[in-house]
């Protein structure tokens, strides 16, 4: 990792304990001599504007600081837009499955980072278009997944969908969720999907709530397209990370597919994945 110079920083809103947090996290790096670029929420919580749009904040950075939880990390993942920035993020939120850094070790991690000490972890994203009529109308890339959801109460939705042209099954459920290895332990573990190991190079397609109860999980090649063409008259809903989208109408296509950008997860050198998941998922200890 190159020398850092500039982070940027990117915080989670409405966080009551955040303004001590920030301002100190601020004089530390002005006491090092490193310059910091602010989204609007950290320049709040500091009382420091200016602020910058937060995919302007990486702009000349070596390092994204992330304070927040895994919410503020997947925006924070798509505001850097492919860039080969490490992403340093700091769990100020509930359960942090990827923001693994406590507040405790804000500081001595912030030490080895600025040492060149990192252990990093990659994470590839999934890029995703919609298509209306023949013509693209929207374009996504997701570092956990992508939803096609109903959107009105009590109405399931019919979703047709194919692997590389393949047809897989005419689902009819109340979603459908396409993840990345990432978003193994979001949405798609809630709905009954398996955990993956990050390394693992695949696309994980989960069925919400099936009407035929023998709809599983599937696992297929990250090389593969995904395309799911929605039959629904109405009511359907495609979400990105479960924080940006659109309406989707009948005859609409979504198509996803591994993308080439990757997020830089900068990782607590002893808190491996099984180390994670135990801690998370409240597993067992020997």
């Amino acid at each position: 990792m190159e020398p850092i110079k500039t982070v940027g920083i990117i915080s989670k809103p409405n966080i009551l304990h955040a303004p001590e947090i920030v301002r100190g996290l601020l004089e530390w790096l002005r006491n090092r001599r490193v310059g910091y670029r602010c989204d609007e929420e950290t320049a709040g919580y500091a009382g420091e504007p200016p602020f910058f749009p937060r995919d302007e904040v990486p702009d000349g950075a070596q390092l994204v600081i992330v304070l927040g939880g895994d919410g503020t990390l997947l925006s924070a993942a798509r505001a850097i837009g492919g860039r080969d920035i490490p992403l340093f993020a700091v769990n100020l939120g509930g359960l942090g499955f990827l923001t693994a850094i406590t507040l405790d070790e804000l500081y001595p991690e912030l030490e080895r980072a600025f040492r060149g000490e990192t252990r990093i972890g990659r994470r590839r994203m999934l890029d995703c278009e919609l298509i209306r009529d023949g013509r693209v109308i929207g374009s996504y890339s997701a570092l956990n997944d992508v939803v096609v959801t109903k959107s009105m109460i009590a109405r399931m939705i019919d979703l047709d969908t194919y692997v590389d042209d393949h047809f897989v099954a005419a689902y009819k459920a109340d979603g459908l969720v396409i993840s990345t290895p990432t978003g193994s332990t979001a949405y798609s573990l809630s709905a009954g999907g398996p955990v993956i190991f990050p390394s693992v190079a695949c696309i994980c397609l989960t069925p919400i709530c099936p009407h035929t109860l023998t709809n599983r999980p599937v696992i297929v090649s990250d090389s593969s397209t995904i395309h799911i063409l929605s039959r629904s008259e109405d009511g359907t809903f495609l979400t990105i990370d479960g924080q940006v989208g659109e309406p989707i109408s009948k005859g609409d296509r979504v198509m996803c597919r591994s993308s080439s950008k990757t997020i830089n997860l900068i990782r607590p050198p002893k808190m491996l994945f099984f180390d994670v998941l135990r801690e998370k998922l409240k597993w067992g200890e020997r």
